[in-house]
């Protein structure tokens, strides 16, 4: 995690790699950089949209500007675990990141049952505005991780992150449930983002081409969406099979009830 923030701009790009990729890059990076002190953590969110989700729907056209609101942990949450309302956009490329801090049980208190928070603050009235501009904006669904985060050992604003075991849920969005769900990823498989201030470095790009590692476009929050609305699994993605784009309705109520 490398400490917190509340404030971040940055460039992210992703990269799915399987095992072997992974294990000679790790070898590869040794270094340029090392991983934090915290080793492998669990991230859990809850991802918030409408109730025709609007958020989700908007982001997988891939417009030029789209933003989300999620709930972070960093492990399984109690009430008293530090919880992370964050507002995140994206313009042109560019990653925008603004959060506060609280306790769990009082972030779902402001988020889900519309209570107060105590210490307002110009990130908090962003986030009061984003919720009354979505109308009904609700818990959507949970996604969670295990994570291994990197930083640059010469390049401070370098930063490496490794997440497998990405599932998602619909049901139990409760972040004390843990990193529970349905699989994302197919098994061997490592999803990279690398967050870079600007350029990146001539070696590390060398690196990747040599390794044959590409970028993609990937959204955990919009795979498990089009998994769950669709039936389109992230290994018919990667094949290029597109299933029956229409809706159920019931399946749509079903999931209204679930969040």
């Amino acid at each position: 995690m490398a400490g917190f923030k509340d404030v971040f701009q940055r460039i992210e790009v992703k990269y799915l790699l399987d095992d072997i990729q992974y294990n000679e890059l790790m070898k590869r990076l040794e270094g340029m950089a090392a991983i934090d002190s915290y080793g492998e953590t669990s991230i859990l969110n809850i991802y918030f949209d409408t109730p025709d989700f609007k958020l989700i729907e908007r982001s997988l056209e891939k417009p030029k500007y789209k933003e989300k609101l999620r709930l972070r942990t960093y492990g399984v949450a109690s009430d008293d675990t530090n919880a992370f309302i964050e507002i995140k956009k994206k313009y042109a490329g560019v990653v925008y990141k603004r959060r506060i801090s609280m306790p769990y049980a009082k972030a779902i208190d402001y988020l889900v049952n519309g209570k107060e928070i105590e210490n307002r603050s110009q990130i908090s009235n962003e986030i009061d505005y984003f919720l009354q501009y979505y109308k009904g904006i609700r818990p959507a669904m949970a996604i969670s991780y295990d994570r291994i985060a990197m930083a640059g050992i010469s390049d401070p604003d370098l930063r490496i992150t490794f997440d497998r075991n990405i599932r998602w849920r619909t049901e139990n969005l409760s972040l004390s449930q843990g990193n529970v769900g349905k699989d994302i990823l197919l098994p061997g498989q490592h999803l990279m983002e690398l967050k870079i201030a600007g350029a990146m470095s001539m070696e590390l790009a060398r690196i990747l081409d040599e390794l044959n590692i590409r970028k993609i476009s990937f959204s955990k929050y919009g795979r498990g969406y089009l998994e769950y609305m669709y039936g389109q699994t992230n290994e018919m993605i990667m094949k290029g099979i597109v299933p029956d784009q229409k809706k159920e309705e019931s399946k749509v109520a079903v999931f209204r009830k679930a969040v």
